[in-house]
C-alpha cells in the first residue's frame, strides 16, 4: 500500500495519453469521421513529410518510404479502405501496433 501511495505523489509516475497517443487510438479504430487534417497530423507526427503531387495526389515520405494517397474533396472526410492501407503500411513498418 505505501509503495502504491508513494507512485501515485511522484511526478511522471502517472501517464496520460498525449494528443498524438489519441490521434493514433483514434486513428487504429477505422472511424467513419477521420478527416484529412487529422491524417496529415498522424503521418507528420510520425515522421513524413508530405510532398504535393499532380491534382489531388499527395505523397507523404520518411526516408525511403513513400505513401501515396489522394486528398478527398470536395469533402475533408478520408475513406475507411484508405485508413486501412494507411494502417496496413505503419504496421508493416512497426510504426503502429
Amino acid at each position: 500500500m505505501q509503495l502504491l501511495f508513494s507512485c501515485i505523489l511522484r511526478v511522471g509516475c502517472i501517464k496520460t495519453m498525449g494528443r498524438k497517443e489519441k490521434l493514433i487510438k483514434r486513428f487504429t479504430a477505422i472511424p467513419a469521421d477521420f478527416t484529412w487534417s487529422e491524417l496529415c497530423s498522424l503521418l507528420g507526427g510520425l515522421g513524413y513529410e508530405m510532398l504535393a503531387g499532380s491534382e489531388s495526389r499527395r505523397k507523404f515520405k520518411k526516408g525511403e518510404r513513400i505513401i501515396v494517397l489522394h486528398e478527398p474533396h470536395p469533402g475533408s472526410i478520408v475513406k475507411k479502405y484508405v485508413l486501412r492501407q494507411v494502417l496496413a503500411a505503419l504496421k508493416e513498418t512497426g510504426e503502429i501496433e
